[in-house]
């Protein structure tokens, strides 16, 4: 269905703090029932171009992209148009954008295109 890439040598390196996020983002979703899938998170566009997610989870048929954004500081509505339009463009749907805290636009953007908000407080509690 999508064409698998390799990754652009150009891409940041992440931090062990990303890595721990992800780590923690990927047992979150299999406790909540998600098939997490890692290796094949760099899919094809019908643009053309090549989307990058840190995860892909599937529950039944409906398959998401994840990424997650270890910052220290407010995440804008700029970050989950973004993921909006790379998760379409891969015809992946209602894509999930994990983060420590989201700006009052990005909630409602998030909230009218059905993009999932999750904050590491609410991944952490539910890890409990």
């Amino acid at each position: 269905m999508f064409e698998e890439r390799e990754m652009n040598s150009e891409e940041k390196p992440r931090t062990k703090g990303a890595a721990d996020m992800i780590e923690m983002a990927a047992k979150y979703f299999k406790k909540e029932g998600y098939k997490v899938e890692r290796g094949a998170t760099a899919l094809e566009g019908f643009s053309g171009i090549l989307r990058k997610f840190d995860l892909v989870v599937q529950k039944g048929r409906l398959a998401q992209g994840v990424w997650v954004r270890d910052w220290q500081r407010t995440i804008g509505i700029n970050v989950v148009i973004n993921l909006d339009k790379a998760s379409e463009d891969v015809k992946l749907s209602n894509p999930i954008l994990i983060g420590e805290k989201f700006s009052d636009h990005a909630k409602a953007y998030a909230n009218r295109r059905k993009v999932m908000l999750l904050t590491k407080r609410q991944i952490l509690q539910s890890l409990r």
